[in-house]
């Protein structure tokens, strides 16, 4: 009889790694990871990079051990962004790369983000899950000559390329706040502030991995004050803040008014598209209406794609799309390996800022009048299947169209719903938008 299949570790989530330190993610798991990626993947040569937790750069010299003694060759990039390790990826053509990093999540956590070739996403149903077994398994892969590690610095390359997004010379000598939340923020906006006609004002600029200001995520709303109250104080043109890995950016407007994602993604399809007329726009289908508008009055053409990064960016290239966007300020890049950026969205929305000379808050505003959301509810039900069906039956006594891209998504005449289990939580989001109707809501 064969032996029982070990249970996969608990930090393999649907599309990373994540966990707490020690109990669910150590070192001696973080080797394990490296061998078993080697084990799968047999890639030649990776990169590895890490973020500012107190636990990241002993995790991360125990991948690369890992990777090492199965004979994989590694450029060690040192604390960055997780779309750093995403752009030395692709380009500096290498097999893959893995980020040690859990983002927003609190201190004692840690986790790991892995792509392929061309950086591609390695999610659950696309090897991660595979390499969590072998990984459990714990055999240890020694290849007869070791791996050759060497640290590089990549910044450079990478501040050339996001500067390529914008026409600097064009800029106007914007005023911004940015709230780098102690995470990687810090150092890639010191690198932008010298070749940028901006004044900024940074908060939290230094990396630190005990977060002393709080966990790095701007979508909580206790955590948005600090960058509202910034913006007004100081009357800045906008203001950023960053999650802990900055792979997402917030915006605030000139008044300090946070800007929901969902609103973010029309306004950057119309900046892409101007690069790219009569090109393809990916979008999530939770909120959909202002996207679509505005991607057509662009000349564009919106393609729903069903939510979550991997889904995305694999659309994204089936349509050789130009951006991709998700309401969770998520933003997708074709000219950046189909990759999320925390740093391309806002660089963009100062060059559309400086072209019209209107403020944030009107090209934003006007979109939330035409069509106003509730904001994701989110909900904790025993049955999410039977819950969706029971709002599919409600929808029944409506004149509507359903769609099931991804969960339930009816839309009537002047309303619509998406309904849909989270990828990540056992919870039902719901998101409902109207046609300039708040009432509705």
């Amino acid at each position: 009889m064969p032996a029982p299949s070990p249970e996969i570790p608990s930090c393999f989530k649907a599309y990373d790694l994540r966990g707490r330190v020690p109990e669910e993610l150590n070192e001696e798991l973080a080797f394990a990871i490296g061998q078993a990626y080697s084990a799968k993947l047999t890639p030649r040569q990776v990169v590895v990079g890490h973020d500012i937790r107190l636990s990241s750069p002993a995790i991360s010299r125990a991948l690369v051990e890992g990777f090492l003694t199965a004979g994989v060759d590694v450029i060690d990039i040192g604390m960055c962004g997780t779309e750093e390790v995403y752009f030395a990826t692709f380009h500096l053509r290498v097999d893959g790369g893995v980020m040690v990093t859990a983002s927003h999540n609190p201190a004692e956590y840690n986790g790991m983000k892995l792509v392929r070739a061309g950086a591609r996403p390695i999610s659950g149903d696309t090897g991660l899950m595979e390499i969590g077994r072998l990984a459990a398994q714990g055999e240890r892969i020694r290849a007869e000559k070791s791996g050759r590690l060497e640290q590089r610095d990549i910044r450079p390359a990478y501040i050339d390329h996001l500067l390529g997004y914008v026409d600097v010379a064009a800029l106007s000598p914007l005023k911004i706040v940015a709230n780098c939340g102690n995470g990687c923020a810090g150092p890639i906006i010191e690198e932008l502030k010298k070749r940028l006609p901006f004044s900024f004002i940074t908060l939290q600029a230094e990396p630190d991995g005990t977060f002393p200001n709080g966990v790095p995520n701007p979508l909580l709303p206790e955590n948005r004050a600090i960058t509202s109250q910034a913006v007004v104080a100081h009357g800045a043109d906008f203001g950023i803040a960053w999650d802990g890995d900055c792979d997402r950016c917030f915006l605030f407007d000139e008044t300090g008014g946070f800007i929901e994602g969902y609103y973010m993604v029309g306004l950057l399809a119309q900046a892409m598209l101007e690069k790219a007329p009569g090109g393809k726009i990916i979008h999530d289908p939770r909120l959909v209406w202002n996207t679509q508008e505005l991607v057509a009055q662009a000349g564009g053409k919106a393609v729903m794609s069903k939510t979550g990064h991997a889904f995305i960016k694999e659309r994204m290239r089936a349509e050789d799309a130009v951006y991709g966007g998700e309401m969770s300020a998520h933003h997708y890049f074709r000219d950046f390996a189909y990759c999320d950026s925390g740093m391309i969205p806002w660089l963009l929305v100062a060059q559309i800022l400086s072209k019209s000379g209107r403020p944030l808050s009107h090209l934003v505003r006007e979109r939330q009048a035409a069509f106003p959301v509730s904001g994701e509810i989110n909900s904790r039900v025993a049955d999410p299947e039977a819950a969706i069906a029971r709002v599919e039956d409600y929808c029944a006594g409506f004149p509507g169209q359903k769609d099931y891209t991804d969960g339930l998504s009816f839309e009537g005449a002047d309303f619509r719903i998406n309904v849909r289990v989270s990828n990540t939580e056992p919870v039902l989001r719901l998101n409902v938008e109207t046609r300039g109707d708040q009432g509705l809501m």
